[in-house]
């Protein structure tokens, strides 16, 4: 894929666009694809990227890592499109990344993660650990006490946040009063329920993915547990205070960058636009914003480049000053990492399941990789580190 075509060649810019509208994960993801389409639509509608119009070449990815292998193919090798925004889970991610990195492709994966990855052909919008936990484990801490349950899925999502979890639990003084690794098929939680209720935990964090774990929250609420809940992951994706009766998400804080709720001008001009477009979009989340934000943040890259080639686009990246001013305030990429910058909001489910938010924290740079040695703009290791694997020293 290398040696894009420059942007005085008429003919579309085409943008591939991998995403699960059907599957495990449809609920959280098919409305990226709809801010895909509405972003895509303004943009045209405006002239497009220098006068050339954006050309969607959409896939269903099924909640499937084989189909993302197969389908990432298909767009660098056939259809030849100049990007392509991809992925849920962190599985499927690192799935179709060796082969973004085969064909020297360029990708963004615009979802909340564990972090860590350091590769010059990934763009990342999702919020990531030391946006999300480094703010919410010491607020929980400090507001509800030390100990700790954590449940997560069994993945590489689920065990690094854990890692990232534990590692902060610690650094604060407190104690890890029960960890489980969660199967994502399994959606019976009796026993799980069990230990925490046997245990000292003063809180449980939850990192549970998809339609069979989210049963826990019912599950729990019938068995009386009354711990309040911390997460990275819901509400923000799956809008389960929407989808499950109340109180079954009461007292659960979740850290996230984007939710309709957000009361401020930018965001409700946001849903206003989204829905004129998409009527009956059940929930706007925050991979929704940060799909629109990532196109965006694409345009500007290509029409300052003046070219769709990824090393030129990768050149305006390293300058720094790749922002937008989106659904949730102003963000920007960090050139080391290809990770954005967030207004990182505290959301918290009343017994009713309607949000408020108790704290906000401004513009927080993912500034974890950068700081351990990730800087794409000197290297590219195509790697993913963690807490306890970081980069190597430079």
């Amino acid at each position: 894929m290398a040696g894009q075509p420059a942007l005085a060649q008429d003919g579309p810019i085409k943008i591939g666009v991998l995403e699960d509208q059907s599957g495990d994960f449809a609920a959280a993801t098919a409305v990226k694809v709809h801010a895909i389409e509405l972003a895509t639509k303004e943009i045209n509608d405006a002239g497009g990227i220098d006068g050339r119009p954006i050309e969607l070449v959409v896939y269903d990815t099924q909640s499937d890592n084989r189909r993302y292998q197969e389908f990432m193919r298909r767009v660098l090798q056939q259809d030849e499109v100049d990007v392509v925004f991809a992925g849920f889970s962190s599985a499927s991610r690192e799935a179709y990344r060796p082969i973004v990195n085969q064909f020297d492709g360029l990708a963004f994966y615009n979802n909340q993660y564990e972090g860590g990855v350091c590769d010059a052909n990934m763009i990342v919008t999702g919020a990531v650990p030391e946006q999300q936990f480094s703010t919410l484990i010491p607020w929980m801490m400090e507001t509800y006490g030390p100990n700790v349950y954590t449940l997560a899925a069994d993945y590489n999502f689920g065990q690094i946040s854990a890692e990232w979890v534990r590692q902060i639990v610690e650094e604060n003084g407190g104690t890890m009063a029960g960890e489980e690794f969660i199967p994502l098929g399994v959606s019976q939680f009796s026993q799980t329920i069990q230990n925490i209720q046997q245990s000292e935990a003063d809180f449980v964090v939850t990192l549970l993915v998809g339609a069979a774990q989210a049963s826990y929250y019912e599950q729990a609420n019938a068995a009386d547990v009354g711990l309040p809940m911390a997460s990275s992951v819901n509400v923000g994706q799956g809008y389960e205070h929407k989808r499950f009766t109340p109180p079954s998400l009461a007292d659960m804080y979740v850290t996230t960058n984007y939710i309709e709720e957000i009361d401020s001008p930018a965001s409700q001009d946001f849903v206003e636009r989204f829905r004129a477009m998409f009527p009956d979009e059940p929930y706007i989340n925050q991979e929704a914003a940060n799909s629109y934000i990532g196109i965006n943040l694409y345009k500007q890259m290509v029409e300052r480049a003046g070219s769709t080639d990824h090393d030129a686009i990768r050149a305006v990246l390293a300058e720094g000053d790749v922002c937008f001013d989106g659904p949730s305030g102003n963000v920007c990429l960090d050139p080391k990492s290809q990770h954005m910058s967030h207004t990182i909001f505290l959301a918290k489910v009343e017994d009713d399941h309607s949000i408020t938010f108790p704290e906000t924290w401004e513009n927080i740079e993912p500034y974890w990789l950068g700081d351990a040695g990730c800087d794409l703009t000197q290297n590219d290791p195509s790697a993913q580190y963690t807490p306890s694997s970081p980069p190597p020293a430079p």
